[in-house]
């Protein structure tokens, strides 16, 4: 055998070659779907807009939120009924459907003496612009605007945040302290929800990031977390080490044998009381 044949590659060596060079196309490729659908999975808007608010909740208004970034969006007052506390609840949604999915949570709080801001982040309930970390924050900053101008300060509005929105309401709190911080079925990081539910995607692959215990151990605000003993979506250790977190946590309540989604968990009495005990001991 001549040095020339020597160099040259035999058949299986070819075939080796190529299935390496057709493995490492087929990471490129997965990898730029999974870097271009991942919003896709976090975020879960439905199509078009709500009814108008006073179709839904009795007394409630529509009311337009204004962006820093020029966005326009729709939101709903909904004003006290009863005995007014003379304090504001601004509602931060969890990742799926639209403000009128919260219209019973409205209700409830509302029976219980509270103002309260119900709104969309952008490309959800019909607005405009894509939902991203930094938009999402944007939008909740534009909410707190909203309620400030209607005479709301801040040490007479809590934030109430449900799993996403949990994480939204952490990173306004950590800008723009408020009186209260309840925080309903958080995840710990979307990191941590990624490797539960999407464990082959890398921590750093992650467009948007959530840092939800991180961020709420450096935070002053009364807090109180509530879980579901039987969530699926976000497990209870996760809402569990963010209530560990917390340097001034009020209570961390379980509501057994529920779920992410149900009512019991999203708008039921055992929900409310927490709240309510929350701002008597804040407000």
């Amino acid at each position: 055998m001549t040095s020339a044949d020597a160099r040259a590659p035999g058949p299986r060596r070819g075939r080796a070659l190529t299935a390496a060079a057709l493995a490492a196309v087929a990471l490129v490729l997965l990898g730029g779907a999974v870097w271009g659908l991942q919003r896709s999975l976090v975020y879960l808007p439905t199509d078009g807009g709500p009814p108008p608010a006073d179709e839904v909740v009795e007394g409630a208004e529509d009311v337009r939120l204004r962006t820093e970034d020029g966005l326009e969006l729709g939101a709903w007052y909904v004003p006290a009924r009863g005995p007014d506390r003379g304090a504001a609840v601004l509602v931060a949604n969890g990742n799926a459907g639209n403000r009128a999915l919260r219209a019973p949570l409205a209700r409830a709080l509302s029976g219980e003496g509270f103002s309260v801001l119900l709104f969309d982040y952008r490309g959800y309930g019909g607005n405009p612009g894509t939902p991203t970390g930094r938009g999402l924050a944007a939008d909740a900053r534009a909410a707190a605007d909203a309620l400030a101008e209607r005479g709301h300060g801040p040490d007479r509005v809590l934030y109430f945040g449900e799993s996403l929105g949990a994480a939204v309401v952490v990173g306004l709190a950590a800008e723009r302290p408020p009186a209260g911080l309840f925080l309903r079925s958080p995840f710990s990081s979307l990191a941590d929800m990624a490797r539960a539910h999407y464990p082959f995607v890398p921590r750093w692959f992650l467009r948007d990031s959530y840092p939800v215990a991180e961020t709420v151990a450096g935070l002053d605000a009364p807090t109180s977390v509530v879980l579901g003993s039987a969530d699926t979506i976000v497990p209870a250790g996760q809402s569990r080490e963010v209530a560990a977190a917390s340097p001034n946590l009020v209570e961390e309540v379980v509501v057994e044998g529920v779920g992410h989604n149900d009512a019991e968990l999203v708008h039921g009495p055992e929900v409310v009381a927490a709240f309510t005990r929350l701002a008597d001991r804040v407000l």
